[in-house]
């Protein structure tokens, strides 16, 4: 049965975002109705990725030989950490950055041919997760069986659960096949023709209304959190502003009295300077009595 339902998941996660809740619904009907309950209900239970895994996944299976390459320096780093080999470790430690980057940008453009658009918080969550495979041996195995549901982050320090990350267990034993790079369509999944089809197109608009409308309501939240600051900001701006004004009107009366004190210095001088030669003057005037009293008396 493992091997069942690791085929079945491959099969599941390698279709556009969109077909897979319907896709699994039905395989698990048909399973169900050729008396495999138990397999049914496993199918059943795979969770719809998220856009980032469905990304990463798709990356993948479309792009292999640079997903290879993203584990393959992953490894060397972690080799090169555990073996502290400075040099090699920077110079790997630049390689990651720039190769998880490179790739990001290519996963990107990959997302936008299959018709998905892929925006900068999402594209840091596909990024996180390749660096969490190069970072993690756990989260490279997750990453290589293209049977992610949610996106990956680790840091090297705090432990990793990918087990978590992955539609079944079994998943981290497990490598994706490569597909050919065409836009994703529906594999044959030999389903059989669904009576409920446009009950179930309505359910799955219904699903993405409710998704549209809670991240709008985040959305609202954030955007209320935003304002909140803002009103916040522009509050204490205005009190650093009237702080300001203080300062200068302080400084303005300041230079003022320092004007003021400069003429009283200058007039103290002028007055010292007169002193000054008063003093001198009525020594000049003394020692001029004091010879002539010492001539008269002589």
């Amino acid at each position: 049965m493992a091997d069942d339902l690791l085929e079945i998941a491959d099969e599941l996660y390698a279709l556009a975002l969109a077909d897979f809740t319907p896709a699994r619904d039905a395989k698990a009907k048909e399973l169900k109705g050729a008396g495999e309950s138990d397999l049914a209900a496993r199918v059943k239970a795979f969770k719809k990725p998220s856009l980032a895994a469905w990304v990463v996944n798709l990356l993948v299976r479309h792009e292999n030989e640079q997903v290879e390459q993203v584990l393959t320096v992953g490894a060397a780093l972690r080799e090169a950490q555990a073996s502290m080999s400075g040099e090699e470790l920077r110079a790997l430690t630049k390689q990651r950055r720039q190769l998880t980057a490179a790739v990001t940008t290519k996963a990107r453009g990959l997302a936008r041919e299959h018709g998905t658009k892929v925006t900068e918080a999402v594209a840091d969550q596909v990024e996180a997760t390749l660096t969490a495979s190069m970072v993690d041996e756990g989260c490279a195995a997750a990453v290589r069986s293209g049977l992610l549901v949610a996106a990956l982050s680790a840091t090297g320090v705090d432990a990793v659960e990918p087990d978590t990350a992955v539609a079944l267990p079994q998943a981290l034993g497990f490598a994706a096949p490569p597909r050919e790079a065409a836009p994703i369509g529906k594999p044959d999944l030999h389903v059989v023709p669904d009576p409920d089809k446009d009950k179930k197109a309505v359910a799955a608009a219904r699903e993405a209304l409710d998704s549209a409308e809670e991240a709008l309501a985040e959305a609202a939240d954030g955007l209320d959190a935003a304002a909140a600051e803002l009103a916040e900001l522009e509050a204490k701006s205005l009190e650093v502003q009237a702080e300001i004004d203080e300062l200068k009107r302080k400084i303005a009366e300041l230079e003022e009295s320092a004007d003021e004190v400069d003429e009283e210095i200058a007039e103290a001088e002028d007055a010292r300077d007169e002193a000054q030669a008063a003093v001198t003057e009525a020594i000049a005037e003394r020692d001029a009595a004091a010879a002539k009293l010492a001539k008269l008396e002589g």
